[in-house]
Parts: structure tokens; C-alpha cells; sequence
């Protein structure tokens, strides 16, 4: 029997905030470090950063000038042990 493949693949994280002067993704893919992965403003006032992940069940959320935002963009959530939401990634 093959075992599952652990390659990381790339994941596409994008969060639109024109005003924001700093975006960051944390979870448990980097143990919920919001200063590790900052992503990158465009034109568009829309921020965007790609990391290799490898295959699991992540959960996450986007700190915007640093506050907590879930994705904008519909997605599984679960709640945390702060009273709020997580919002969750599945790496196939």
C-alpha cells in the first residue's frame, strides 16, 4: 500500500484591505505566529501571499493591522477558545 503523499503544496491566502498598513495569516501551520507571514499589498488594495503547505487540516485566521479577521471569502469555521471563529484550510 502507498502511503499518502506529505509534498507540500501551494496555498493562495488573499485578504482585501486597501486601508490596511499590515496583513499577516496565522494558524496552526506556523503555530499561530501573526508576525511570520506577511502578505503582500497590490494596487488593488488586495494583499496576497503563497506558502507551501503540506497535506492536514489547518486552521486560521488573518490579522489586519492587528486585529483578528476571518477570510473574506466563504469557508468552514469552527470555533476557538477565545469566543470567536477559526476559519478552516483542508491540504489535499
Amino acid at each position: 500500500m502507498k502511503s499518502a503523499s506529505r509534498t507540500p503544496t501551494k496555498v493562495d491566502f488573499e485578504f482585501y484591505a486597501p486601508s490596511a498598513s499590515q496583513v499577516s495569516v496565522a494558524g496552526t501551520f506556523n503555530k499561530w505566529s501573526a508576525d511570520k507571514d506577511l502578505l503582500k499589498r497590490g494596487p488593488d488594495g488586495r494583499w496576497k501571499l503563497s506558502l507551501a503547505l503540506k497535506p492536514g487540516r489547518y486552521e486560521y485566521r488573518y490579522s489586519v493591522d492587528g486585529n483578528w479577521q476571518n477570510d473574506q471569502r466563504p469557508v468552514e469555521c469552527v470555533p476557538n477558545a477565545f469566543g470567536s471563529w477559526n476559519c478552516v484550510l483542508e491540504v489535499r
